[in-house]
């Protein structure tokens, strides 16, 4: 499976469109850059593709959107994930990364696993 590139302009576009706030965090992620809320993952960038994980309701919702459309890898797809459609302003992007930001929010925070410590 080959990794699309995303540009520099892309990424600092999808820097942007994140709002700060309590717990919000932006990690790089198989190359790319994910928004994490409380250490789970709301907003990714996918190539120049934005995709956002929010409630089955609002996915349906944006599902109806003409330009909308799965987010990650075409053989292999994101679950409860759907690209954002390109023609979107940064304002309409931002209010699908923000009604992501919501739902995740309400999800138990992402307890991070305690490392390993070699034996010697």
């Amino acid at each position: 499976m080959e990794m699309p590139k995303h540009s520099d302009e892309d990424k600092a576009r999808f820097r942007s469109l994140v709002t700060d706030g309590p717990g919000i965090e932006i990690k790089p992620m198989f190359g790319s850059v994910g928004a994490f809320v409380n250490g789970n993952m709301y907003a990714g960038l996918f190539a120049s593709d934005i995709g956002v994980k929010a409630s089955p309701d609002a996915l349906a919702e944006l599902a109806a959107i003409e330009g909308s459309g799965p987010f990650g890898p075409p053989e292999r797809p994101m679950g409860g994930w759907l690209s954002l459609p390109a023609h979107f302003s940064d304002e309409d992007a931002m209010a699908w990364i923000e009604r992501a930001r919501e739902h995740i929010a309400t999800l138990p925070p992402k307890v991070k696993k305690a490392k390993k410590s070699a034996k010697t």
